[in-house]
């Protein structure tokens, strides 16, 4: 029995990220284990299914493992990526604007995308200073940014930044290799 009608999943996989946490295994809850599930649907269910009728866990636990190794190879990828990415964006930005700051750097990668609002708010720089600032860095051939109008509001995303976010190479890589594997 269940103790929700829905998100038992989730629920767990809150509870996993805990105890990871607890157990000093994992610093900051950054392992999106959900991904992995729902690549892996099919499986999630049998195996689960297997728990429940005929009480196979090591089959489970082995599963979820795995699905906790591939999901920490490929967040370790991605942050290193970012990392690397925010290294090139403020080495060029320093080299090639005045207004190149770390607070600048940190607010670019916060989100996959930034507005004016945000760049006034947190450099504490004047509406015109931050719009000055977003306008040059979604400027010309190498630009940073790409520059987005909705309504009345412009929003700039680091296209480079949202990609990583959204790559699934790692992964895909990663469970071809593991299918052709016995778990």
């Amino acid at each position: 029995m269940h103790p929700f009608y829905d998100g038992n999943g989730r629920t767990g996989r809150i509870l996993n990220m805990f105890y990871l946490i607890h157990q000093e295994l994992l610093d900051i809850p950054i392992l999106y284990l959900s991904s992995f599930i729902t690549k892996n649907k099919v499986d999630y269910y049998r195996l689960l299914q297997e728990v429940r009728t005929e009480h196979k866990w090591e089959e489970w636990i082995m599963w979820m493992l795995k699905g906790v190794e591939i999901t920490a190879k490929e967040t370790i990828g991605a942050v290193n990526k970012i990392k690397d990415l925010m290294d090139e964006y403020k080495h060029r930005i320093r080299d090639n604007y005045k207004f190149y700051s770390h607070e600048l750097i940190n607010i670019l990668f916060k989100h996959p995308y930034t507005k004016i609002d945000f760049i006034e708010r947190e450099l504490k720089v004047h509406r015109n200073t931050a719009s000055t600032y977003l306008n040059a860095l979604a400027e010309g051939e190498h630009a940073f940014l790409t520059k987005i109008k909705v309504d009345k509001n412009s929003y700039f995303v680091n296209d480079r930044l949202l990609q990583i976010l959204t790559d699934n190479k790692i992964s895909t890589i990663l469970l071809t290799n593991q299918n052709h594997q016995n778990i």
